[in-house]
Formats: structure tokens, C-alpha cells, sequence
């Protein structure tokens, strides 16, 4: 089997337009004609209606005959045809930049709403929130003051207290619309440093912040999102900072060895300025025991962060919100709404337990946002203020899109769409533990499935470990080029692996019996393919 097929190996590039050259205009002189009635004003409005008809219709026809989630694209083709294309030659109308972006983008574009997508945390969109994006693009409205978004800085906020409750937090609770879980996690743990540091500070009240980050410590499960260790490097801390944090057998942080790991930061005179738990691993969807972890970081003294950029959706769940039992002792708590809420990226939040945290962020410009005792000195009212609470400054509506989604759906579809995906991934787990050709790491509390060829066992019984994780790795390689099903890949304890991520609601359970077909297929030809391969040894030091 030639595993670099590509169903469109020219990637030919589209035909470039006539050069045009730009004529000189004199300083000061108005945009000429044709360059205004581009923009999206009174004058324009039947462009701007037929732009988005014809985008629309663009896309519907490709969402329509997608029958697969990949085309198997070859990189390098799709770079020369990209490459190709003269950006100083401008084609005039939309509907031959859209035959263009056809080429270059739609033709080859990984669908998420096909039901055999099953490689990383990306969802198929609902409707309303495809509305609510474009209504944001339009509109073009910053979150960062009041006189640049009036409306949609209360709706903002008023969907930050809605998650609020739903996570069971305090009245004091506030927070913010971010990019993603990175950062969100990161503007979570400036918090926590912050916090740390004032502490610190009431025993060296001379010190200066550089002084006292080196005693600062950060506890994440050992399977936690990489985004905690890159907060630690980019507030200061170091990647050492970082203590990884043993799981169970179920990928979940061991309260007992978090307990050690607290102790003997105080023996060695370390200021634990963080616990992070995870609600949702990003490779098992592991949920940390909350409830207990969050005890024990309130015992120590330090900020208790929960990222539950993945299971925050189960906020909506009429069935399984008990699994974030626990959620409501956080200091701060991230979420993705782009994740199990069904929302275009990007649309994230940190909430922080206590609104006065946010302090730490809170910087004053005149131009912006003005010290509220200069406006009620000059007899003005305080307006509502978003920048003071964000590490961005300008910054989206994406608050609309969720809004929008409430608004026509309501939390109990979109709750009731998370647990279709729980309830197949529930399924499709029993399929794979069934299977005796394969090896499944944990059952999922999620939607997540992570598993192996088992060793000795099927068509590749002969295989030594190296040779089985390097059969594995073509494996996902050769399904994703063929374009049928589109899967993830890890590394557990040292082993590579697989994996299904089921964000979907219309994935079947059939629908993964036919992508692990699809797996058992593409092993057995690539085995036929290989020279005789012979058994190596256990690599050394091989760890999670």
C-alpha cells in the first residue's frame, strides 16, 4: 500500500490574476472609490450581504459533500500553491478569491462534523454560536472598555456569573472571556504567584519580585496540560518550579503523594504558590479527585487552580455534574467553551474565585481606562471596565457566541449533547477492552480513548516494543493519508499509542468499530509491506 497517496497530489496552484499596478495619490488625498466600497458601511450593505451569501454558500456545499473528515493532503503541494499566489495582484471580486480559497483551503480542510474525526479537542459547532461569529466579525466590537463595546461588556459579564454559579462559586466571584486554556492557565497561575508573593512579602517587605520567585513551587498532575509548565517559564518561575504529581491507575493526581510532595516543599523551606488540578486530561480525560485536592492546597497555604478547559461542559450535564464535585473550593477555575460547549475557537474563561485577585492584572491608562476617582471628581459616572481584569487588551466578543447558544438552545441541550459523547465514548470503550489485539489504558470519565496493539498478541505477536511503537506511529500516519478517519497519538509510560477523542454527538459506536477496523487493516498491510523485523529490547527508563 503507498502510504503518501494523496487524493489530490498536483495541488496545482489557482490561475494568478493580471498585476495591477497601484496608482500614486497625493498626500491626504480620500481612499479612491474603489478601495471605500469595500468597507462594511450604509453604502455597502449589498456587498457585504452578498460576500457572506456566497461565503456561506461555499462552505454549506463542502460541509455537504464531505464524505470523509480528511483529504489526506500532501503538505508540501498545498505550500507551493499557497506560495504561488500574488498577494500584490488583488482578483476584485469575492467569488474569485472564494474559487481561490476553494484551492487553497476548503478543498483540503479537516472537518470536525464528520463522525470518524477523532484526533485532538476539537467539536463540530452548533448553529446559533456560527451565528453569534458572525455577527462578532461584523460588528467588530473590543471588549476592553465600555465605549468600545457597551452591550456586550454586560453580556460578558453576565455569562462569567452564569458559569460562576454553575461551578458553585461564591457572590465574590468574577473572571474573564480569554483566547484558550493556555491562557487562561496562565493568567490563573500569575495570580497564584502574585498571591504567593504578597505573603511573602509580609515577612521581606523589601524584596523584590525576582527575589522571592525561587521558592515558589507549582503542583500539576504528572498527565496535566503542558500549558502549566509554560506559565511557570513565562512568569518567572522556570520549568524546575513545576513538581509532577504521581496519578492511580485511572490517570488521576494521588491525593497521598500530593500530600509528600506538600511536605517536603515545607522541609526544604519551598512556598507551594499553586496546586493544579485537572478536570479532563488532555490524553485520558482524567478527572483529579477535587474535593480532596483542593483540601489539601488549602491546608498548604496555596492558590488552588482547577483546568477544566475539557470537563467544563459537564456543567450543563443533567447526569454527570457530580463529577465536578469539589470545583467549588477554586481559587481560580478555566474553561473551554470551545470544547464541550460545542463554540467556534476561540471562546475561553478564567474564573476567579474571589474578584479582587484580578488586581494583579489591573493597570490604569488614560486613554483607556481612567482612575475612577478622576471621573466622579469630574462629576462622571464609572463605566464598566473588562480591560482591567484581562492580560489582552483588545479583545473579541466571543461571549456572543455562547449567549446566542443559551439563547436558542438552552444549558440543557448543550448538556444533553456532552453526555451523547460520554455515553458512546462509554460504549466504544467496552468495544476496545474486548478486543484482544489491543491494549486500553483506562476506562474514560470523558469522552477519551487511549489504547495499543497488546504485545504477542494478533498479526504482530513478533513485534519487540521498539518495533510495535513504530508500527503504531505509521499506523495513524497511514490511516490519516488514506482520509477515512482522522486519530490522535500519545505516549504513555514511554509506548506509543492511539488515541479517540469523541466530541462528536454523531459519532456512533459503529462508526468506532469501523475506524478500529480501519487501525487492524492498516497494521496488518504495513506488517506485509516491511522487511522481517526482529525483536529489540526494553527501552531504558521509560516513564509516563
Amino acid at each position: 500500500m503507498d502510504t503518501t497517496h494523496h487524493p489530490y497530489p498536483s495541488a496545482a496552484p489557482p490561475p494568478a490574476a493580471p498585476r495591477r499596478e497601484a496608482s500614486a495619490a497625493p498626500p491626504g488625498a480620500p481612499a479612491a472609490t474603489g478601495a471605500r466600497e469595500h468597507l462594511l458601511d450604509p453604502s455597502g450593505l449589498d456587498r457585504y450581504r452578498s460576500a457572506v451569501a456566497q461565503g456561506v454558500e461555499r462552505v454549506a456545499r463542502h460541509v455537504a459533500a464531505a464524505q470523509k473528515p480528511a483529504t489526506g493532503a500532501d503538505p508540501a503541494a498545498l505550500q507551493r500553491a499557497v506560495d504561488a499566489v500574488d498577494l500584490d495582484a488583488p482578483l476584485g471580486e469575492v467569488a474569485p478569491a472564494l474559487d481561490e480559497l476553494e484551492q487553497l483551503y476548503l478543498r483540503d480542510a479537516v472537518w470536525f462534523h464528520h463522525p470518524t474525526y477523532l484526533a485532538h479537542l476539537n467539536c463540530p459547532v452548533v448553529l446559533p454560536a456560527v451565528l453569534g461569529e458572525t455577527v462578532i466579525a461584523a460588528v467588530n466590537s473590543s471588549l476592553d472598555t465600555w465605549d468600545q463595546s457597551s452591550g456586550a461588556t454586560h453580556v460578558e459579564r453576565r455569562l462569567v456569573r452564569w458559569t460562576a454559579d454553575r461551578l458553585g462559586l461564591p457572590a465574590t466571584a468574577d473572571g474573564v472571556f480569554t483566547s484558550g486554556g493556555t491562557q487562561s492557565n496562565l493568567q490563573g497561575l500569575l495570580l497564584a504567584r502574585d498571591e504567593a508573593c504578597d505573603r511573602l512579602r509580609a515577612q521581606h517587605p523589601d524584596a523584590r519580585l525576582p527575589e522571592l520567585l525561587g521558592r515558589l513551587r507549582v503542583l500539576v498532575s504528572e498527565v496535566g496540560h503542558f500549558s502549566t509548565t509554560t506559565a511557570c517559564r513565562l512568569l518567572g518561575l522556570g520549568e524546575d518550579a513545576v513538581i509532577a504529581v504521581p496519578v492511580d491507575d485511572a490517570m488521576r493526581m494521588r491525593p497521598d503523594a500530593l500530600q509528600r510532595a506538600l511536605t517536603d516543599c515545607a522541609q526544604r523551606g519551598l512556598v507551594p504558590a499553586a496546586v493544579v488540578a485537572t478536570a479532563g486530561t488532555t490524553d485520558f480525560g482524567s478527572i483529579d479527585p477535587l474535593a480532596r485536592v483542593g483540601a489539601l492546597a488549602e491546608r498548604a497555604g496555596a492558590w488552588f487552580h482547577v483546568d477544566a478547559a475539557y470537563g467544563g461542559g459537564l456543567i450543563t450535564s443533567r447526569r454527570r455534574r457530580h463529577l465536578l464535585d469539589g470545583i467549588d473550593r477554586a481559587d481560580s477555575v478555566t474553561v473551554d467553551f470551545h470544547k464541550t460547549f460545542f463554540q467556534p475557537v476561540s471562546s475561553s474563561v478564567l474564573l476567579v474565585r474571589d474578584s479582587a485577585s484580578l488586581r494583579h492584572v489591573a493597570h490604569h491608562a488614560d486613554y483607556l481606562n481612567p482612575e475612577p476617582e478622576l471621573l466622579l471628581d469630574a462629576g462622571l459616572p464609572v463605566a464598566p471596565d473588562q480591560v482591567g481584569k484581562s492580560l489582552q487588551t483588545t479583545r473579541r466578543f466571543d461571549a456572543l457566541k455562547l449567549w446566542l447558544t443559551l439563547r436558542v438552545m438552552g444549558a440543557d441541550a448543550v448538556g444533553d449533547l456532552v453526555d451523547a459523547v460520554i455515553d458512546t465514548a462509554s460504549a466504544a470503550h467496552r468495544v476496545l477492552a474486548a478486543d484482544p489485539r489491543l491494549d486500553v489504558v483506562v476506562a474514560p470519565e470523558l469522552s477519551t480513548l487511549v489504547f495499543t496493539f497488546r504485545p504477542g498478541a494478533g498479526p504482530h505477536a513478533h513485534l519487540g516494543p521498539l518495533e510495535l511503537d513504530r508500527l503504531v506511529r505509521r499506523v495513524r500516519a497511514s490511516v490519516g493519508n488514506e482520509g477515512r478517519a482522522v486519530l490522535g497519538g500519545t505516549t504513555v509510560r514511554g509506548r506509543a499509542h492511539l488515541k479517540l477523542t469523541l466530541l462528536n454527538p454523531a459519532t456512533t459506536v459503529e462508526h468506532v468499530r469501523e475506524v478500529i477496523a480501519l487501525v487492524h487493516e492498516h497494521a496488518e498491510r504495513l506488517l506485509l509491506e516491511d522487511e522481517p523485523l526482529v525483536l529489540d529490547e526494553e527501552p531504558v527508563g521509560a516513564t509516563a
